[in-house]
């Protein structure tokens, strides 16, 4: 693998497109209900609401990712590659959010929906590992960092719970999954460094 070094600049404008097309693909998925007035509007809250969890998980990773990769001024081709395989994993999440409510969050496709999250939590987690690997070398690491990793291992961890749990309550199991994001909106929870 060739050692030279790329601008992130790049890899964030390629990054920012794939993600905006994926929420406007979530987007396009909403329809207009049959019913009008309340009724009408009553029938899609269950749409809104795995479309609010879908939005909001990837606007997170648009908000992280933003702030991991101005850590680094320059790409090696580890963190370039982790990079596809994140869009990779998120660009799947239109297709699992439009399964879970073509199958009305039916306790498989609610497990499916899980087990997308977790599978890009982890291509995050490789994201900002490979990331962090450039930084030690440069000797410009920090412990926030560190902090944020076991931050991520607990957002994988309530997705792997969610995962059996739809088995179990479906709206338990989404509940958790949106869980994680008010995990990540508050920027200090779990992310203090240890002393």
């Amino acid at each position: 693998m060739d050692n030279q070094l790329s601008s992130t600049s790049r890899l964030e404008a390629f990054s920012d497109g794939v993600i905006a097309v994926i929420i406007t693909i979530m987007v396009l998925e909403l329809k207009v209900p049959a019913q009008r007035g309340v009724a009408g509007m009553l029938s899609v809250l269950p749409t809104l609401a795995v479309y609010f969890i879908s939005f909001s998980f990837t606007a997170i990773y648009w908000v992280n990712h933003h702030h991991l990769v101005k850590r680094v001024k320059r790409a090696d081709p580890w963190v370039l590659y982790a990079n596809l395989g994140f869009l990779f994993c998120l660009s799947l999440l239109p297709f699992f959010t439009s399964y879970v409510l073509e199958n009305k969050s039916d306790s498989f496709s609610t497990a499916l929906y899980a087990t997308s999250m977790v599978v890009t939590g982890f291509s995050f987690l490789l994201l900002r590992l490979a990331i962090e690997r450039q930084m030690r070398a440069a000797g410009t690491f920090h412990p926030i960092g560190a902090a944020l990793v076991r931050k991520h291992l607990l957002s994988l961890g309530l997705y792997l719970l969610a995962m059996p749990l739809a088995y179990y309550h479906r709206s338990l199991a989404l509940a958790d999954i949106a869980l994680v994001t008010l995990i990540w909106v508050v920027p200090t929870a779990g992310a203090k460094p240890r002393e």
